[in-house]
């Protein structure tokens, strides 16, 4: 099978994109709009893009009505973000904080979570996952026909779970993939937990 990108809508790219493009690593994003109201959203347009200075980015797209999803509009407007790595436990919670709700309304009131403080950051983060990360916004980008903004945010501060720590032969922490459980994203209602984890030594 051979498919024209040039000749596809955009729905189709989406969907072939979203089911060839696996597992992808979920962005469960935390963010304050200015009157206070806290929204958490998944983003499986999401990755790590530098270590100096520590960058993350997450694509967000539009609501039906238009305007752009709330992790965009609040974290322009605040410069403040949490980042969660959920696991699987929490597929339902991840797949329900999903819904399209008004700028006013919070997710987080019809999901049985809890919210801890985070030291370092401004937002607090959700307790049930086993990594957060607190970040700044470095930079927005708009492209596309649709459009989508891609959020970089700066990582300021990390939440590791001390129970997905381990020491590794060496003497260095390291975390235990298997542990951390990461839900990754596959195409449509799919998603996938880690299955075999091997290493392959690297050439020098």
């Amino acid at each position: 099978m051979i498919l024209d990108f040039e000749s596809l809508s955009a729905n189709k790219v989406y969907h072939t994109l979203t089911q060839t493009v696996v597992p992808r690593p979920v962005a469960w994003v935390l963010s304050k709009n200015k009157t206070g109201t806290l929204n958490l959203a998944p983003f499986s347009y999401f990755t790590a893009v530098s270590s100096d200075p520590a960058l993350l980015m997450y694509a967000v797209g539009v609501k039906p009505c238009g305007e752009y999803k709330d992790s965009a509009l609040n974290v322009e407007a605040t410069e403040e973000v949490v980042i969660h790595i959920a696991d699987s436990r929490l597929a339902d919670e991840v797949t329900l904080s999903a819904a399209t709700l008004p700028n006013d309304q919070s997710e987080l009131d019809s999901l049985d979570l809890t919210l801890s403080d985070f030291s370092g950051s401004a937002l607090p983060r959700v307790a049930q996952c086993k990594v957060a990360f607190a970040c700044r916004l470095h930079k927005v980008v708009e492209m596309g026909e649709l459009p989508m903004k891609l959020m970089f945010v700066q990582v300021t501060h990390a939440y590791i779970d001390d129970d997905i720590v381990k020491m590794d032969s060496k003497g260095r922490s390291k975390v235990d993939a298997l542990a951390l459980d990461p839900i990754a994203r596959l195409g449509g209602g799919e998603y996938a937990s880690l299955g075999d984890v091997f290493k392959i030594t690297r050439p020098a």
